[in-house]
């Protein structure tokens, strides 16, 4: 892969929006009628529906998402009038991986489907000071999806009008999906499959409003205090190494500080109230999960961790279905990129497609 691409945008939300719609137009429109397509998928969602009942679910998460982030909201709104493209089918570009659980989650009685593992995906991490090799720490993940998804990465470079600069990992037409600001507060994320979604608001919402505090307690606030769409799990760090893993499901949540040490999470509930409502998934996709988990963990286990010991995990073939993933049949899954940032010095590094195939790039936020 070639460099990876930077956006710069800037202004108002919705001249942000703008921005981002103009330069990728072409691109956001077939994302978005793709991902609509994708939810009316029972083979995703465990429900054929029409494309007019996707669109109606989709129209519904509105209200929640003006409520929770109404600047955001207009930022879509400049993407839409760049594009063409409704709020409706953005919201679903944006929260795919959420939505679908939305969708699962549609009628009473669930359907005995299990998840679909294009949308299993990323091996985040959190790393202490205490375990850093300088006394700095670090958050990280890969992020991995569809193999497909890797063309339309991009790293956003966003100084809005009156808020906090930041970098966030994207892909086009996504308000963002992993960044850093320049307050020091990092987030990012893995997918759950959960089977309690709800019509609410979507993850890159929560990413996004976080980037736009100072502190982490608000930061935290942002996932906990939010009617949550979908199933995620999301990594927390700031300048002054303190971190948190948060696994948030539509209905519950468990929050784990991260003190010493490193964290490590993967694409399955570790915590026995979300295993409770947590959606079957195939055998295969569950055994890719829980070996990068604990490929992961035995390789921060030891300690003294450095910037190239993280670059080298992202990048791990040592054992089967190793972090780097490629794509092979019958799933098709890649790392389609990967990030790593120091907060206490606002560093940034990101990959474009799998790790192991590029060079990490250096920003400062």
């Amino acid at each position: 892969m070639p460099p990876i691409r930077v956006l710069q945008l800037a202004g108002s939300p919705f001249e942000m929006g703008r921005q981002h719609g103009l330069a990728y137009a072409h691109d956001i429109k077939e994302l978005a009628e793709e991902r609509v397509m994708l939810s009316s998928d029972k083979n995703w969602t465990g429900h054929q529906l029409s494309r007019a009942e996707v669109l109606a679910l989709g129209e519904a998460c509105l209200p929640y998402h003006h409520a929770y982030a109404p600047e955001l909201m207009d930022e879509l709104a400049g993407l839409g009038a760049a594009t063409g493209v409704s709020q409706t089918e953005l919201i679903i570009l944006n929260g795919f991986t959420d939505f679908i659980d939305t969708v699962y989650n549609y009628e009473t009685v669930h359907p005995a489907v299990p998840a679909n593992p294009g949308a299993d995906n990323c091996t985040a991490f959190v790393v202490s000071p205490a375990a850093a090799a300088d006394g700095r720490g670090f958050f990280g993940q890969t992020w991995d999806m569809h193999a497909t998804a890797t063309p339309f990465v991009i790293l956003l470079h966003g100084q809005p009008a009156g808020g906090l600069r930041f970098l966030a990992l994207s892909i086009i037409g996504c308000v963002g999906m992993i960044g850093m600001n320049e307050a020091g507060i990092a987030v990012g994320i893995n997918n759950l499959l959960g089977g309690d979604g709800q019509v609410g608001v979507t993850w890159p919402f929560v990413v996004r409003k976080i980037l736009a505090q100072t502190n982490l307690n608000d930061a935290l606030a942002c996932i906990t205090e939010a009617q949550l769409a979908g199933a995620h799990n999301y990594m927390l760090a700031d300048a002054s190494g303190r971190g948190y893993n948060v696994e948030a499901m539509s209905s519950r949540y468990e929050v784990q500080e991260v003190t010493a040490g490193s964290a490590v999470h993967t694409n399955h509930c570790l915590a026995g109230c979300n295993i409770e409502v947590e959606r079957a998934r195939l055998p295969k996709s569950r055994l890719s999960s829980e070996t990068r988990l604990n490929r992961g963990e035995e390789l921060l286990r030891r300690g003294n961790v450095t910037l190239d010991d993280l670059f080298a995990l992202t990048r791990d073939h040592s054992a089967s279905n190793g972090i780097c993933v490629h794509p092979e049949e019958p799933l098709f899954l890649e790392s389609c990129s990967a990030a790593i940032m120091r907060p206490a010095t606002r560093e940034f590094w990101t990959v474009w497609g799998p790790p192991c195939q590029n060079e990490y790039q250096r920003f400062v936020v």
